[in-house]
């Protein structure tokens, strides 16, 4: 079949049109989530952090967070404590920044029709938890998913993945809190390693609060399975937290 050229020029058109409004769609996502992120400009939240990851040893652990926008955290605890460094505390421009070919999910879910997800290439140059070497740059190009509702304006999961093997994946659970703010109650951090060049990466992304790092002890497929779950209680929102607090 011939196609004219006044054809083609109008199939080239409408793809075009279409893949900017797509990107416009997604900007305007992204806008609204930050705007929905931004409204808080400052809490205080006690977390109970329970840790499972292989050759890491920590009982229950309790911490004292102070956040302030747009980037100040304060995390006080005793004794020895590990938090995760990626996904939490991050804005959703912040997040976004670090993705590249950005595309739309539809989930058509008709229990959840306001979850939308937005897919994207890694942009490993960008993260503050660096690849751990060359080969594993140039051999992973990970996807990742950040699912949002489009009711509240909330980030609900973020999953990075290799094609369809997961990688590490953060899901968030949110209520009302301090009387009117939709926050997170609770997360959990899952991570899922499965090849040993990946494995510096992920005792990079746990980080240690108070104490000395501790060597991660791995299957003898290379499989690093865990997670870390989080409990936020006794939250004071936008109470005005004086900057002395994070020196």
């Amino acid at each position: 079949m011939i196609i004219t050229f006044f054809k083609l020029v109008v199939i080239i058109y409408a793809s075009i049109l279409t893949a900017n409004t797509n990107s416009d769609y997604i900007q305007s996502l992204i806008f609204k989530t930050e705007q929905q992120y931004q409204s808080v400009t400052d809490f205080q939240v006690e977390m109970e952090i329970k840790l499972d990851v292989p050759g890491f040893r920590m009982p229950k652990k309790k911490f004292k967070v102070f956040f302030k926008q747009p980037n100040k955290v304060k995390i006080k605890t005793k004794g020895f404590g590990v938090l995760p460094k990626t996904g939490l505390f991050t804005s959703p421009v912040d997040n976004f920044d670090n993705l590249k070919e950005l595309r739309l999910i539809t989930l058509n879910d008709k229990n959840k029709p306001n979850d939308i997800i937005i897919s994207g290439q890694l942009i490993t140059d960008s993260l503050k938890v660096k690849i751990p070497n060359e080969y594993a740059r140039l051999t992973f190009i990970p996807a990742v998913d950040v699912k949002l509702d489009t009711l509240r304006w909330v980030i609900k999961s973020v999953t990075t993945r290799i094609d369809t093997l997961k990688i590490m994946k953060i899901n968030n659970n949110y209520d009302i809190v301090d009387g009117d703010y939709y926050l997170p109650v609770t997360s959990t951090v899952e991570y899922y390693i499965k090849d040993a060049k990946l494995s510096k990466w992920l005792k990079k992304d746990i980080s240690t609060v108070i104490g000395k790092d501790q060597d991660l002890k791995y299957q003898k497929n290379n499989l690093v399975e865990g997670n870390i779950k989080i409990k936020y209680n006794k939250y004071k929102v936008n109470r005005g937290i004086p900057d002395k607090i994070f020196k």
